[in-house]
Order: structure tokens, then C-alpha cells, then sequence
């Protein structure tokens, strides 16, 4: 059960200023927005720590290594996911819901001043560092989204995570934006400081979350705050692999990833070769590292823009208008769409708008629409099993791409050869996609007739 089910529909109480100035941009009930605030503001942080180290990951993978090993890289740490996931679910077995919350945000803040240590002693970090990145990366924020699904219900989840996910959205906006400023002056190292306290910082405002919705539990339905207790035994995987519904998203993120990791492969390769063209047209006097970070600082901060203004104008409308079952369908057909045109035109402006669109729907409105499909699922299911999916079954995506871009060099595949072997992977991707939102649409009404007959 979630922290909170109190705030529905039939709530009487006035809503608050704060209530009314969200209304915008969700439908926020009454008593709903300072809950919804905190935990976007926590996303905001977490994710402007993220986008402050993205950029760093960047330069010095393909500075050091090239976008071939970037790509046999990503591969590598689904490698890495196979043990630490069995790991974390180990430990939420044997701690409570906020030691697991705690323990996890250290850990990852830690080794962010542990990577700015060994820098000082010009230790090769290109590739221990991008495996890194993408850990973190991939199981803290599932870990956050795990804690944003044991707050809200179902009802509640659909109708706030815009905003929760609006705070994701702008703190890579701002993330991007002050590492593109801020790597000049302080160095490529520094910023890992810069991450590691903005993350440490996090904590404050998980907490905050954690005490109010405890201690706010309504009294007058007869039941008592929910104790900080762990989770009942079962391993992530054991969970996954015993639920169709949590199978099929782990496909239909396996695919996603597999896409957006050979349109990265596509996009990094392109970027190098404009660096070349532009040396050897003299065009440019910045060195391969500054050139690409330059880059890839200007097109986070574009993407994350967009996105930025999808989430906060669109993605609720989406939800609330369609529902689940057409919003799992766009991001994919944007896809197809990309796809065809960088068959045809892979040229750089092509590669790069076109990876634009596909990054900025999904880190907005994709994003959220994640976030709701384990809305309808057990507390075991949101923090255990989310965590295999979005780190051993996404970089399964990226293990599928690495054989790709393997192949595909091998074989002197052009850009516009990936291009074409995407399009095909996006017309199964949309397939999955409408099988799990009518599965989803049948554990929502479940879940409502359950909450009704109690």
C-alpha cells in the first residue's frame, strides 16, 4: 500500500494557495501540493547533479576511447547490473524503506568524490567512469521513482507525477546549463564535487517526504501511520519473471534503449566526424575534448528545454485527456518518424533534431508514463523488480546495440544502414507498447474496485 491514499476527489477541505496556483499544470486536489513540490524539488536536485557529471562522462569517454567503445561500453554494464541488482535487493531485505533511501544516496555521492581523487592522479577514468555514470544513472533515479510510486495511489500518481516529473525535467535543464558555464572555469574534475553535495543535499528533502507523509496518515478511518518496516523476501528477479504485466515493460524497455543506444551510437559518430571536417576545414581551434563537450553541453540543454516545456504543458493534458494507452504510443511513433528521416538525411542538423524530438518526449512525457505504469503494482514490485527492469533489461538494450554497432562496422554499415535497422525495432517496440497499456488499463479498474470494496 502507498504512504498516502487521503487525498481524492470527494476531499471537502479548501485547497490552499499553493493547491490553486498548481492547478495549471495538474489537477492537484486539496492538501496535494506541498507533497508534490518537495518531491519535485527533490527530482530537480537529483537530476542537476546528474546533468552537472553527463557532459564530464561524455568528453572523457569519446575523447579517450571514441563513440565504437562508448557503444562496447554501454554493453558492459548490463554486465555489471546482473550482480548489483541481486545486491540492492539484498539489502532492502534487511533495512527499513528510509535506511535503503538514505544508504543509496551516500553511496552514489562518495563515489563521486572518490572518482575526483583518483583524477588527481591522472588515472585513465574514461571507461570506469561511463560505467559508473550509467549505474548510477540508471538505479538511483529507478530508486527515486520507486519512492514517488509508495507515496501516491494510482489516482494520485496519473494526476501529480507531471509535476514530480517536471522537477526531473528542469533540473536537467538547469543541470546542463551550469556545467556548460561553470567546466571552463572550474575544470572537468571539479564538477564532481559540485554533484556530490547537490546530491548529498537531496537527502534533506527525501526525508522530508518520508517524516510528513508517516507522521500525515489521516486518523479518522480508523487506521494507524504505516511503520518504517522493509519488504517481505523475494529476489527482483523472482518477482519480474512471475508477472506478464512487469515482463512486458521490461521488453518494451529493453527496446526503447536498444533504439536510443544505436541513435546515440548514430549521433556520437556523426559528431566526431564534424570534428574532423571542422579541423581540417579550420573552422575550429578548440581541442577534441572541449569540441564535444562544447557539443553535447549545447544539445543536452536543448533537449532538456523542450522537454521542459512538454512536461510542463503537455504531459498532464496527455494523461488526463488519453490516458496511458495513447501516451505510451507517442514516444515510439516519434521514433519511427526520426528514423526514417536519418535513413534518407544523416547529416549532422538531421541526426541531431531528430534525436532532439526522440530525447526530449522521452525524458518528459515518456518519463512520467514509466513512472505511472507501477502505479497498479506491489511495494516489493515498485522498488525491487523496477530495479531489474531498468537496469538489467535497459542495458540489455544497450548489449543488443554494442552487437549492432559491432556488425554493423564490420559490415561498413553508412548512418543511414543503423538508421533503417531502428525502424525496424520501433514497429515491434509500438506493439508492445499497445499490449501493455491494456493490461495496465485492467490493473487500474482492478485496483479501483478493491479500493472501493474497502
Amino acid at each position: 500500500m502507498p504512504l498516502i491514499a487521503h487525498n481524492d476527489p470527494e476531499n471537502t477541505r479548501d485547497r490552499t494557495l499553493l493547491d490553486k496556483m498548481l492547478r495549471p499544470f495538474a489537477d492537484v486536489h486539496a492538501g496535494e501540493a506541498t507533497t508534490v513540490l518537495l518531491l519535485a524539488l527533490n527530482f530537480f536536485l537529483v537530476l542537476t547533479s546528474y546533468y552537472i557529471i553527463k557532459p564530464v562522462r561524455e568528453a572523457l569517454i569519446l575523447s579517450d576511447e571514441g563513440a565504437v567503445i562508448k557503444s562496447y561500453a554501454s554493453a558492459g554494464q548490463a554486465l555489471l547490473f546482473l550482480v548489483a541488482v541481486p545486491l540492492y535487493a539484498k539489502l532492502a531485505d534487511k533495512v527499513p524503506r528510509k535506511t535503503l533511501l538514505n544508504a543509496v544516496t551516500l553511496f552514489f555521492a562518495a563515489c563521486m568524490v572518490l572518482f575526483y581523487v583518483l583524477a588527481q592522479f591522472e588515472l585513465p577514468l574514461g571507461i570506469p567512469f561511463y560505467l559508473w555514470v550509467g549505474i548510477f544513472n540508471m538505479m538511483f533515479i529507478a530508486q527515486c521513482w520507486a519512492f514517488a510510486n509508495d507515496v501516491y495511489t494510482p489516482d494520485q500518481g496519473r494526476r501529480l507525477f507531471a509535476i514530480v516529473a517536471f522537477g526531473s525535467s528542469s533540473g536537467a535543464v538547469f543541470g546542463s546549463f551550469i556545467s556548460g558555464r561553470l567546466v571552463p572555469v572550474l575544470g572537468i574534475f571539479n564538477m564532481l564535487l559540485l554533484a556530490a553535495a547537490i546530491l548529498t543535499a537531496s537527502l534533506v528533502l527525501t526525508n522530508w517526504v518520508f517524516k510528513r507523509e508517516l507522521a500525515g496518515a489521516p486518523k479518522d478511518d480508523g487506521q494507524e501511520p504505516e511503520e518504517d518496516v522493509g519488504f517481505a523476501e523475494g529476489g527482483a528477479f523472482e518477482l519480474l519473471f512471475k508477472n506478464k504485466y512487469l515482463l512486458l515493460i521490461a521488453v518494451l524497455l529493453l527496446l526503447l534503449n536498444w533504439v536510443n543506444s544505436t541513435g546515440e551510437f548514430i549521433l556520437g559518430s556523426v559528431v566526431e566526424s564534424a570534428y574532423d571536417l571542422a579541423i581540417a576545414e579550420g573552422t575550429t581551434d578548440l581541442g577534441k575534448k572541449e569540441y564535444i563537450g562544447a557539443f553535447y553541453s549545447d544539445f543536452f540543454s536543448i533537449v532538456n528545454l523542450v522537454g521542459l516545456l512538454v512536461q510542463l504543458f503537455l504531459v498532464s493534458r496527455i494523461l488526463d485527456f488519453f490516458g496511458v494507452r495513447v501516451a505510451i504510443l507517442i514516444l515510439p511513433v516519434i521514433a519511427l518518424g526520426a528514423y526514417a528521416l536519418l535513413a534518407f538525411y544523416p547529416i549532422l542538423a538531421a541526426v541531431r533534431w531528430a534525436k532532439t524530438a526522440e530525447n526530449a518526449t522521452d525524458y518528459s512525457l515518456n518519463n512520467t508514463v514509466r513512472g505511472v505504469l507501477f502505479l497498479p503494482t506491489t511495494r516489493e514490485e515498485k522498488y525491487k523488480a523496477k530495479q531489474a527492469i531498468d537496469t538489467v533489461f535497459v542495458r540489455a538494450g544497450d548489449v543488443l546495440s554494442a552487437l549492432v554497432v559491432f556488425f554493423g562496422t564490420k559490415l561498413a554499415f553508412e548512418t543511414g544502414d543503423f538508421a533503417l535497422f531502428n525502424l525496424a525495432l520501433v514497429v515491434v517496440w509500438i506493439g508492445v507498447a499497445i499490449a501493455i497499456g491494456r493490461r495496465h488499463a485492467v490493473l487500474v479498474a482492478e485496483a479501483e474496485e478493491k479500493g472501493a470494496a474497502t
